[in-house]
């Protein structure tokens, strides 16, 4: 059997986001069924997006994750409002990376006391809906080394940034890379089918390879069919379906967070 994985990764969900996801979601359980096997999704949770609502006020939201944890999917903290608060640009490179390639990166430019405060915020809502919080993915995969030592000082498992995931505490870096859409235009969506194809067939041998999907992409029928016609060509290719989770479960055992220190004591010398 290949050995091949993909990771199908939603993002931003709230409970102002799960109405655009709520068709494709079904149209991947479809999908399962009709090849008779079971397509899981890892989720990236924002717990107050934007300032607009707290997803454990979200009776909604919470039955469908609740019943997605049930299933066998993943839910990953996502940030805390997902939008960046920090003080105005003061240089170019920041200005092009805060207002250009994004406008929420939350923990771009975070110290490690404010990263850790909003990272204990968002356990905080994960505890008080009952959810895990296993993984941290920042959002648009910004990190300050400030929010880099936070992490290590949590009881997370994982991090990631586009083509990456990172073992945590040690950060032990696995190659991950990630295929993800700019939707938001037409002119955007052209190119992005352009890159993705280019993407498609440089990743074609990771071990693991993501599907960064966002709301937005569900707004226009090209993403929208691009993303289900893609999962249903890498179960035709052999991929198989699995959560970051599991995967780094799978892969990289010995280097879960719980593990690092039997494994540091098995390569010591003995005396």
């Amino acid at each position: 059997m290949d050995d091949r994985h993909f990771s199908l990764v939603l993002h931003d969900i709230a409970p102002e986001t799960w109405p655009d996801y709520r068709g494709f979601v079904e149209a991947i359980d479809r999908l399962g069924e009709r090849l008779g096997r079971r397509i899981p999704i890892t989720w990236l949770v924002v717990p107050n997006f934007h300032g607009r609502g707290e997803c454990r006020d979200s009776d909604t939201l919470r039955r469908v994750l609740d019943t997605r944890l049930e299933l066998g999917d993943e839910l990953t903290l996502h940030g805390y409002f997902h939008r960046d608060d920090a003080p105005a640009p003061r240089s170019l490179r920041d200005f092009y990376m805060r207002r250009i390639y994004t406008w929420e990166g939350e923990f771009y430019t975070l110290d490690r006391a404010r990263a850790g405060a909003l990272l204990d915020e968002g356990m905080a809502q994960f505890d008080a809906c009952g959810w895990p919080h296993g993984g941290f993915v920042a959002p648009a995969w910004l990190m300050s080394q400030g929010t880099r030592e936070a992490l290590q000082e949590r009881p997370f498992t994982y991090t990631s940034d586009p083509q990456r995931l990172y073992r945590l505490p040690a950060s032990s870096t696995l190659e991950a890379p990630s295929i993800v859409w700019s939707a938001r235009s037409a002119w955007r969506r052209g190119m992005s089918r352009v890159v993705s194809a280019i993407q498609y067939r440089r990743f074609q041998h990771a071990q693991l390879l993501r599907l960064a999907l966002h709301p937005v992409d569900m707004r226009h029928r090209p993403s929208y069919d691009y993303w289900l016609h893609l999962v249903e060509q890498l179960l035709h290719n052999g991929r198989q379906p699995v959560t970051k989770r599991d995967w780094l479960a799978h892969e990289a055992p010995d280097l879960a967070s719980g593990n690092l220190a039997n494994r540091a004591n098995k390569d010591r010398p003995a005396a």
